[in-house]
């Protein structure tokens, strides 16, 4: 019975350390480097991306569909298998997604693929303060059969010189706004220049910001005055005090002489 018990015990462990490698056989496939990923771009400049898949058939499956997408336009996508260092298969695309079938007894067999995207970063759909405004720079999925693996994905927020400034702005009143402590008109102030930036009117937004922050430095600097103020008159009111202690210590002094004469 023992014998039975262990042996059921041992398969089950071989099971779960089975499901386990197959687990880390599936996550090993990743990009191993990406170079050139934005974090920020301007409206109508051009991005260009490269990533690098190492071992793209490290464990099963042998065939499967390397797909990409991207939010980027005029794209040219150029998604290039190498072994030993060697190209052996090169495929440019022209749209905003490919599709590209890998099998490692076809020509894309190889121990590297290396991927290669341009574009001209889109224009802005709609503005959105918080969270910024992002579009997706690429997205990279695996799929054989049902199974489908995202395994990449990278987004950057994009802008116009208009909205940077009005954000910059923006950014400037609540830093100020938090410095002074709060202050309730200059809040009103900023949330007003969100509303004007979100509906694009961003020349509006930054008056308003600036105000903000004016009126939120005003605030800070009309503590600070009072502040100094009531230090100047407890120091004042300390003074007379040391003063009249000093006075009546010394009339002590002059009436115990007196008392002794």
């Amino acid at each position: 019975m023992n014998s039975i018990r262990y042996s059921r015990a041992t398969v089950a462990l071989l099971c779960v350390v089975g499901l386990l490698a197959v687990a880390g056989t599936a996550s090993a496939f990743t990009v191993s480097t990406a170079s050139d990923v934005p974090n920020e771009t301007a409206v109508g400049s051009e991005v260009s991306v490269t990533y690098v898949i190492e071992d793209p058939y490290d464990g099963p499956p042998n065939e499967y569909t390397l797909e990409g997408e991207t939010e980027l336009e005029n794209v040219s996508w150029t998604v290039e298998v190498f072994d030993q260092g060697d190209s052996v298969d090169q495929t440019t695309y022209g749209d905003q997604s490919f599709s590209q079938p890998m099998d490692r007894d076809g020509d894309q067999n190889g121990d590297e693929v290396r991927i290669t995207l341009e574009g001209t970063v889109p224009a802005v759909g709609n503005y959105t303060y918080e969270p910024a405004e992002n579009y997706t720079v690429a997205e990279f999925t695996r799929t054989a059969g049902s199974n489908e693996n995202q395994f990449r994905s990278d987004s950057a927020h994009h802008y116009t010189e208009e909205s940077r400034e009005a954000r910059q702005a923006i950014d400037a009143a609540g830093t100020a706004i938090e410095e002074a402590g709060g202050n309730s008109e200059a809040e009103n102030l900023r949330s007003n220049a969100i509303s004007s930036y979100e509906n694009g009117n961003f020349e509006n937004a930054i008056d308003l910001a600036n105000e903000a922050q004016n009126t939120a430095q005003q605030a800070q600097q009309s503590q600070q005055t009072t502040q100094t103020l009531l230090y100047a008159a407890g120091a004042v009111v300390l003074l007379l005090l040391l003063g009249g202690g000093g006075y009546y210590l010394y009339s002590q002094s002059k009436d115990d002489d007196y008392s002794k004469l």
